[in-house]
């Protein structure tokens, strides 16, 4: 296992004039479990193939406990890595695929023997160690090839890459479950890239989320929920995600349409010195109907019975938002009064929250 440091890392895919990858610099505890969290094309996997070495950057460091591996190739990493579709030895049998990067590395039979054990009771193999690999469906396969990147105590880390694609939805629910265990258990540096936010924040202690290029924010799950760094983690976490909402500030009041809303004032004398457009961010969690106290008019869109929430969606200032209310809510008017809890209603400026 090893503490991964990235020092002004950068990459430009050659004949691209503009960064693939934003240089950055960050560092990544050695015994953490990381999710790289983003849409298609934001530089997941790009950040992924560089800490495993696929890939070397065109500026920058790559750290391991210190030591530059920035341009050592693969093999000479010490790192795992278990990609989207497996990659496993079909002639041998699931034994022998789980045990061949240990035999690979010359250790004895019975330590080969009993990590193996381990890692099957562990992914519930234990029953197929004896089978062929070339019988097994996909899904069965990608199992096998989890427990391949995860059967060598001795790894700097181990890199997944979207690694639940084929996986049966409830079958993936169970292995996010087994993941973390594994983690808990085994204290090894895991890095789990994926596109899906329930994924990353189920198996992540510190779950990095990556915009066009550039990680905008590092945080536990219940930080990038209850104080996102950047409007597009606010949009992103959660379901429905965060209302974002232009608004102008009027002395200490912020303005959403013809609508004004108290803040307090050393926020106002914040927000002031920042002389650019504002944007409001609050969670549909963190509004309520209220009678009383500072609130905004809104008009009810439509109420969804979700079972144990209802969801309004009412009309604001000529922005849509959302809400989102108690099992046994009514609404009983064609329009409603909205309070913001103040210390979950977020400012953003060119994106940035204004802290």
């Amino acid at each position: 296992m090893a503490k991964i440091e990235l020092v002004g890392l950068g990459h430009k895919y050659p004949g691209n004039a503009d960064y693939s990858l934003q240089p950055q610099t960050m560092t990544w505890q050695d015994g953490g479990a990381y999710a790289l969290l983003g849409p298609s094309g934001c530089g997941k996997t790009t950040l992924l193939n560089i800490i495993s070495g696929l890939l070397i950057p065109s500026e920058g460091q790559v750290l391991f406990d210190g030591c530059d591996v920035t341009r050592l190739p693969t093999e000479q990493r010490n790192i795992a890595q278990v990609f989207q579709f497996p990659v496993i030895y079909d002639t041998m049998t699931v034994f022998d695929n789980l045990a061949f990067p240990l035999r690979n590395r010359k250790l004895r039979e019975p330590e080969v023997k009993s990590r193996v054990q381990e890692i099957a009771e562990i992914l519930d193999l234990t029953g197929d160690l004896k089978r062929r690999a070339a019988g097994l469906s996909a899904e069965e396969k990608q199992i096998i090839s989890l427990g391949r990147g995860l059967v060598r105590k001795d790894v700097a880390a181990v890199l997944f890459d979207e690694p639940l694609t084929v996986i049966d939805p409830h079958v993936k629910w169970l292995l996010r479950r087994q993941l973390k265990r594994i983690h808990q258990q085994l204290k090894l540096s895991l890095i789990y890239v994926t596109h899906d936010q329930i994924e990353a924040l189920t198996f992540a202690d510190q779950v990095v989320v990556m915009y066009e290029g550039q990680v905008v924010q590092m945080g536990t799950p219940q930080d990038l929920f209850e104080t996102p760094a950047h409007t597009f983690v606010g949009h992103f976490i959660g379901s429905p995600g965060m209302n974002l909402l232009p608004c102008q500030l009027e002395g200490q009041s912020i303005r959403l349409g013809t609508q004004t809303l108290p803040i307090d004032s050393a926020l106002a004398g914040k927000l002031a010195s920042i002389g650019q457009p504002l944007t409001l961010g609050i969670r549909p969690e963190f509004i309520q109907l209220a009678e009383d106290g500072p609130t905004l008019d809104a008009e009810v869109l439509r109420l969804e019975d979700l079972g144990t929430v209802k969801l309004l969606t009412a009309q604001l200032a000529g922005q849509t938002i959302k809400i989102k209310l108690g099992e046994h809510a009514s609404v009983n008017s064609d329009r409603v009064r909205l309070g913001f809890t103040p210390a979950r209603t977020m400012f953003y400026a060119d994106g940035r929250r204004v802290a």
